[in-house]
């Protein structure tokens, strides 16, 4: 069985994260698997066993998601978007697939209808045509216009015949944050949150009483970095832990250098690390944005939390993933726009005061994703998932 992959990352990694993972999976359950990537993957990835295929580049220009640059940073144009869809295209129909994966789209990735229309009017024509799957997060970002909101479920209807949704539904179902949920209920499957693909390595220089501080891959994590850089100041001396800040690999090597001339002997500021997960389970606190796969690492790794979610212009998916781990008593959520060296130290003191929730969430989504597409195809399966939960 082969399967082809779709993703587009724009801003932050999480997207091509997920798509890494299950990729992963689908080899575990003797799929053959290419990933076309429309961005340049993260380094701190595992890829073995992938087939990947870098599309012609693109990124946003800021957080409005309106304007896409090239890898030379210029707006993409017509002749851009031609070569783009020729690239997938010719990516997608070098060999026969079973299984055709789109990332987010149509449940966003809008401005990339053009392509992701042929590819799908491409998939419908082959002369076996492959299962159509649409994979996405557990939180949609909400549309101005309902009509958007809309034309997704209409996509969906017209071209896909399963939709995984990768979330535990006892903490945010699609309805949480789609109005037209109940038009693609019939195709939709909870699979459970999906644990990153990166490579772990055990970790080095880290101990149990430390203050882990991130931003994912750092593009719009500026104002979180300088504000932990004063926080230890503003804590009470019985919460005098080091502070770990890792600075993702989207921030730019000046930026990067100018935070490190704050480190002290209580704070450490480093690239961010692919034992990420290993520090987190040795920390006494995770202070971050409310992004998915830190999140799911917060909740496998069970250690207290400070969620600072990113919410400029019109993001509304890291708020809501915010205040529904408050609410279960799993997170302190700080709104960026309260956020300050004083106010951080606060939620900081919070989080580590508050008694430990008993909210257990399923956190084998990779696995479970495999598992319902092999069944969907009709593959026996060759594994078990672990059942593994957080």
């Amino acid at each position: 069985m082969r399967a082809f992959i779709h993703v587009q990352h724009l801003l932050g990694s999480g997207h091509i994260v997920r798509a890494v993972s299950l990729a992963k999976a689908l080899l575990q359950q003797g799929f053959s698997v290419t990933l076309a990537t429309g961005n340049r993957p993260p380094k701190t990835l595992d890829y073995e066993g992938l087939t990947i295929v870098q599309l012609p580049l693109a990124r946003t220009a800021d957080a409005t998601f309106r304007t896409l640059l090239d890898e030379d940073d210029r707006p993409v144009d017509a002749a851009w978007w031609e070569k783009r869809i020729h690239a997938t295209l010719a990516a997608f129909s070098r060999e026969p697939v079973d299984l055709l994966i789109t990332e987010t789209y149509p449940f966003g990735r809008r401005m990339f209808a053009a392509e992701m229309t042929r590819l799908l009017e491409a998939a419908q024509a082959c002369p076996s045509p492959p299962w159509i799957v649409a994979s996405v997060r557990d939180i949609l970002v909400r549309k101005d216009e309902i009509w958007k909101e809309e034309w997704m479920a209409s996509q969906a209807c017209a071209f896909y015949d399963r939709i995984l949704v990768h979330s535990d539904p006892q903490l945010i179902t699609l309805e949480d944050s789609f109005p037209f949920a109940s038009h693609v209920n019939s195709r939709v499957r909870y699979t459970g949150y999906i644990s990153d693909g990166r490579a772990t390595t055990k970790s080095n220089g880290a101990s149990s009483d430390e203050v882990i501080v991130s931003c994912g891959g750092g593009a719009v994590g500026s104002s979180l970095l300088r504000a932990a850089l004063s926080a230890p100041h503003h804590m009470p001396l019985e919460y005098n832990f080091k502070w770990r800040i890792l600075v993702g690999e989207n921030t730019p090597e000046d930026e990067f250098h100018h935070l490190r001339r704050e480190r002290s002997s209580e704070i450490v500021i480093e690239r961010a690390r692919s034992d990420f997960p290993e520090l987190l389970a040795k920390a006494r606190l995770s202070i971050s944005q409310a992004g998915y796969n830190t999140v799911v690492d917060i909740l496998r790794a069970g250690v207290p939390s400070v969620l600072v979610p990113f919410a400029q212009k019109a993001e509304t998916e890291q708020t809501q993933r915010a205040l529904c781990l408050m609410k279960h008593g799993r997170a302190v959520a700080l709104p960026e726009q309260l956020l300050s060296p004083n106010s951080l130290a606060q939620a900081a003191q919070k989080a580590l005061s508050q008694p430990a929730s008993g909210l257990h969430v399923a956190l084998n989504g990779a696995e479970i994703s495999a598992q319902i597409l092999a069944a969907d195809l009709g593959v026996e399966l060759t594994s078990k998932a672990s059942g593994s939960r957080a």
